[in-house]
């Protein structure tokens, strides 16, 4: 990979090698484009990235680990990344979400499977998870071409509501923004799927209790049903090795450990950006920001080029939760007292619905939790490759507060409590650790700068800051108020997870601006709306 030189001038330059900004370098090559993507790290995939983190041998996802949202997403299946070196693994079972008392709740692939998991909790569940899941097989597409469309998605919307009809579909919009407690408890008798929804949907920052959690304990429960918890064999770098390999096949390149420090404007237009060399990159069509929209606005941009009504806006961005994680080099697989969570890729430990919503309310009021939910992954489970043969790969991760000091010490002491939440459920598991290592928040924003605060989700995914209100209240879109420039990264609708929406809807504005024959009156609506918005 090239790693500064002399001034350059290109079509596109991409701030960010994280996955969005991987996807839209790729479908700006497709289109043609010259492209040049800067990134900070030496490491392309942003918070995609594998390491031997413990011992040789042993290979860690240093952040995110699992992709259902990758492989439902009909961007990423549109870059046909399995040409380019990207195969899925799975563990025999999706997840498993073991209660305080050993019970588990086991979501499979197999239909029959998880059907007869939460049979075992009420004999009516078996049926109730079936039928659910048929209506997520009637409008798996359309919803998927409404979440993944440049907001407002009209044309998705329609054919999501043709399908669903009038009736349903207010039904569907209604489930879509209660709480995930209320749907767990209005759609199921026993604990076992009501905890499968609610466990999902703590993959983002909303508790059981928040308006809006249902539609991702929903989505999460659903995909892993479908397509479920896959992993990139070899490791999740493998996947950012595969976008970056594509983009390269069609003329693309890529700079690592090259920051950029300023995105060049002038006339309210961007024209480039400067890197932290001093080097300049002009860009005849457009700059595609792969970052936070706070670091865009405050850091590259600078206040001096932007409305004050948005830089107040952007003041008000609000984070999720902050994050600790540990991983573990394992002599062997973790020896769970209940062997149904020994299949599970990923498996939640270990609160009862109860539990969830004090662990929440906890984050909630700025205070660590007395029992957090672990989200635990067993990667040599899921793919054989990670680690040598009789060992296992395991990370546990949870989320804190924001804004709190971990020093080591306390860093330490945190890791003995979520190992001894994990050795109540698997006598004898500490006794398999052979090396740790744990990340805090600071550690994992250091590590990748995209995860502020350790954020892992780039911000809170709370009804106040979606869609039109992601990042700031808006349209809604990739563009900003400056001419040219896009934010492409997770802070931008449609959020968080591997998915490519935020990179696949800037490289569309992008290439919507540049159209010969709509290209001048795209940028003028924008100019005009933007104004409109952040007028004082």
């Amino acid at each position: 990979m090239s790693n500064g030189g002399a001034d350059d001038t290109v079509d596109a330059v991409v701030v960010g090698a994280g996955q969005n900004g991987l996807v839209a370098a790729n479908l700006l090559a497709d289109a043609g484009w010259d492209v040049l993507v800067l990134e900070a790290t030496p490491h392309v995939g942003g918070a995609i990235r594998t390491a031997e983190l413990t011992e040789p041998g042993f290979r860690h996802d240093v952040f995110s680990a699992f992709y259902p949202m990758t492989a439902a997403s009909p961007i990423m299946r549109g870059l046909d990344l399995e040409q380019y070196g990207l195969r899925w693994r799975h563990a025999p079972s999706v997840l498993a979400h073991v209660l305080p008392d050993d019970r588990a709740a086991v979501l499979s692939r197999d239909p029959d499977a998880t059907s007869a998991s939460l049979s075992a909790f009420d004999a009516r569940d078996g049926d109730a998870w079936r039928r659910q899941f048929d209506e997520w097989l009637r409008i798996k597409q359309p919803f998927l071409d409404v979440l993944f469309t440049p907001f407002p998605p009209v044309r998705a919307a329609t054919r999501l509501a043709r399908t669903l009809g009038v009736a349903d579909g207010l039904r569907f919009v209604r489930m879509l923004s209660t709480p995930v407690r209320t749907l767990g408890t209005e759609t199921y008798h026993g604990d076992g799927a009501r905890l499968l929804l609610a466990g999902n949907a703590l993959h983002s920052d909303l508790g059981p209790g928040a308006a809006g959690s249902s539609v991702f304990g929903w989505l999460l429960s659903m995909l892993g049903q479908d397509v479920g918890f896959p992993v990139p064999e070899g490791g999740a770098g493998n996947l950012a090795e595969a976008l970056a390999t594509r983009l390269r096949t069609r003329g693309g390149r890529i700079a690592c450990s090259r920051p950029v420090t300023r995105v060049l404007v002038a006339g309210g237009r961007a024209l480039g950006v400067r890197d932290a060399h001093g080097t300049l990159v002009r860009a005849r069509r457009a700059v595609l920001a792969d970052v936070p929209a706070p670091s865009l606005y405050r850091d590259l941009v600078g206040e001096e080029h932007l409305p004050a009504r948005l830089l107040s806006d952007v003041d008000r961005f609000q984070w999720d939760d902050a994050t600790v994680k540990v991983d573990w080099a394992l002599s062997g697989p973790i020896p769970w007292s209940n062997p149904d969570a020994s299949g599970a890729g990923t498996v939640h430990l270990d609160n009862d619905l109860d539990g969830l919503a004090r662990y929440s309310a906890e984050l909630t009021s700025g205070r660590v939790p007395a029992e957090p939910m672990l989200v635990l992954g067993q990667m040599t489970t899921s793919d054989p490759t990670r680690s040598p043969e009789g060992t296992e790969v395991a990370w546990a991760y949870t989320h804190v507060p924001q804004r709190l000091e971990w020093d080591a010490d306390r860093l330490r002491r945190f890791a003995d409590r979520v190992e001894s939440v994990v050795e109540r459920h698997a006598p004898g598991f500490t006794s398999r650790i052979r090396r740790r290592h744990v990340m805090g928040p600071a550690d994992l924003h250091r590590a990748e700068p995209s995860l502020v605060g350790g954020a892992i989700n780039a911000g809170t995914a709370a009804l106040h800051q979606q869609l039109v209100f992601r990042p700031v209240p808006g349209l809604g879109r990739s563009d900003t108020p400056i001419d040219r420039l896009y934010l492409a990264g997770a802070s931008a609708h449609p959020g968080g997870a591997v998915h490519g929406g935020p990179g696949a809807n800037a490289a569309k504005a992008a290439l919507a601006r540049a159209g010969h024959l709509a290209g001048a009156g795209y940028g003028r609506l924008m100019r005009t709306l933007h104004a409109a918005l952040y007028a004082d």
